[in-house]
């Protein structure tokens, strides 16, 4: 817990970069000329990306990344290339690797190769090449470098060039000693044992009995778990699923209204523009709330026959009123569609009165991507009018097996779905996770974009202070082994980083990361100072 890794960016943590270099290489290992600064500047530090650890506000360990060729590397043995003994595509040379003498316990060091190793794999680098001092050749070749080549250097301060890869990182005591990834992504969640023991199962037809006994068992718990009469699986994410509900919209006569708060309520409408349907849109700013006198008004005002919109908009983290809709389209005729792929499973969903949604197997669900679904309340025929594979008639008509299914992604969500004999105690472990999450964020000063009352507690989206980067703190959770949502188009556009606590994160891994994440942000409080005139 006294460790964090991050990348370096304030100007003390650069500044004490350069004293740790001069006294690793002038005073202890005389690679340089000592000065009366007291301080080294790499030649390539303006190329360079730092990984360093910091105790507190001291940096106490630390190396350099470059990507750009030549490397210094090159200029000692010829290309690297020429010696290496495998075949690479994209190495990043390793320099500057120091370690405070007080802290030479192997922890230090262990943390800051597991972070380099997270960090090469996340830009796409497969080799990571040093020159690492003889003297610790050992310690290096137990964390997975290689030799290769001849070694270079003077007779003071000799040097062996080294390599590491995934496999030989995986094969040395860091890679052994790494824990998985403690996930706060919407997706792909965190997968059971069990679920993956079910995935890996021998596959069987899809025409069997054995196949039909199993999904008509996921089609029951699906429709309980919702309120739904009926449900179709089908191969595909919830872009598919979102395709079949836009094909069933684009039968029914007139003219439809959507919704719009978020990027997934303006996906809707991309949906409803390819198959030429005619409707209207009201739409709000990011995260507003459904004004229910404006829907209101809408409808009286124009003869709509549908309405669809999103029910968890996980671009925000806004939970939608449907009970609202519901009663809305039901007093005016109106046929209600939802997206409800970030809802099913993460809040209790009744899609009783309401005339298809959309859900998958791998989000709140936490099975894997790969199957969606399409709920509906009413009996629905084939329509030549539609493709083949997005008539949801034709499902229904096959007993909800037209065409070829995974029997290896049904059994997967089949063990996935027992957790919800009991979907109370799911709902509330996630509503204690998200109330938590929003208690300690906001302590730090940080806004989350949706009031509590109107959240969903499946995903918090954080708004960032002026000066700090969401890239940057989410790149920075990552090092020390936390996957948060940050990356997405529109995340980065906004400067938002969202937590998910739809998966089943352990209490003290919680407590962890919010740990890691204050003293983050903690760590870049002279940019945060500076320039923290509000959001």
């Amino acid at each position: 817990m006294s460790f964090i890794y991050k990348i370096a960016e304030t100007p003390s943590e650069f500044e004490q970069i350069h004293e740790l270099n001069y006294r690793t290489f002038a005073e202890e290992i005389p690679q340089h000329e000592r000065n009366e600064q007291q301080k080294i500047v790499d030649k390539f530090h303006d190329e360079n990306t730092y990984i360093i650890c910091l105790k507190g506000e001291h940096v106490v360990g630390m190396c350099a990344l470059r990507g750009e060729r030549p490397f210094s590397l090159d200029g000692k043995i010829g290309e690297v290339e020429n010696h290496l003994p495998i075949q690479i595509t994209s190495p990043v040379e390793v320099r500057l690797l120091a370690i405070d003498p007080k802290y030479r316990n192997g922890r230090t060091f262990l943390g800051l190769m597991q972070a380099l190793v997270r960090y090469c794999l996340k830009v796409g680098y497969d080799a990571a090449l040093i020159s690492g001092t003889t003297r610790e050749q050992k310690l290096y070749g137990q964390f997975g470098f290689l030799p290769f080549a001849h070694l270079t250097g003077t007779e003071e301060a000799t040097f062996q060039p080294m390599y590491l890869t995934k496999e030989t990182f995986e094969a040395g005591i860091a890679g052994r000693l790494s824990k998985p990834y403690v996930n706060l992504l919407p997706g792909p969640t965190t997968i059971s044992n069990e679920v993956r023991t079910a995935m890996m199962g021998e596959p069987f037809s899809h025409r069997s009995v054995e196949f039909e006994s199993k999904m008509e068992r996921v089609k029951n718990k699906l429709t309980a778990l919702t309120g739904s009469k009926h449900v179709q699986l089908l191969q595909g994410t919830g872009t598919l699923a979102n395709d079949v509900v836009a094909a069933q919209l684009s039968l029914i006569e007139g003219k439809g209204l959507i919704l719009v708060n978020g990027e997934f309520g303006l996906r809707l409408t991309d949906h409803a523009k390819r198959f030429g349907m005619k409707f209207d849109v009201i739409e709000t700013e990011w995260g507003g709330i459904f004004d229910e006198k404006s829907i209101i008004e809408a409808v009286q005002t124009d003869h709509y026959t549908w309405l669809w919109t999103v029910h968890s908009e996980t671009s925000t983290g806004v939970l939608n009123d449907i009970d609202l809709l519901k009663k809305v389209c039901s007093e005016h005729g109106i046929s209600l569609a939802l997206d409800c792929v970030s809802a099913i499973g993460t809040v209790p969903t009744d899609l009783a009165g309401v005339k298809f949604a959309s859900g998958v197997s791998g989000k709140g669900l936490a099975s894997y991507t790969g199957l969606s679904f399409v709920f509906h309340n009413e009996i629905v025929t084939q329509s030549d009018r539609l493709p083949r594979y997005l008539d949801l008639g034709a499902y229904m008509e096959a007993g909800g097996i037209p065409y070829s299914q995974s029997s290896n992604l049904v059994s997967a969500l089949d063990v996935a779905l027992l957790k919800y004999d009991h979907p109370g105690e799911v709902f509330k472990a996630i509503e204690v996770r998200a109330h938590k999450v929003r208690s300690v964020v906001e302590s730090m000063g940080i806004k989350i974009l949706i009031p509590e009352e109107s959240a969903t507690p499946a995903i918090l989206t954080l708004l960032m202070p002026g000066g700090l980067s969401a890239m940057q703190l989410g790149d920075n959770l990552f090092l020390n082994n936390f996957t948060v949502h940050y990356e997405s188009a529109y995340l980065r556009e906004r400067n938002w980083l969202q937590i998910a606590c739809m998966n089943d994160v352990p209490e003290k891994e919680l407590n962890r990361m919010l740990d890691v994440l204050r003293r983050l942000v903690t760590a870049n409080r002279q940019v945060f100072t500076n320039s923290s005139q509000g959001y």
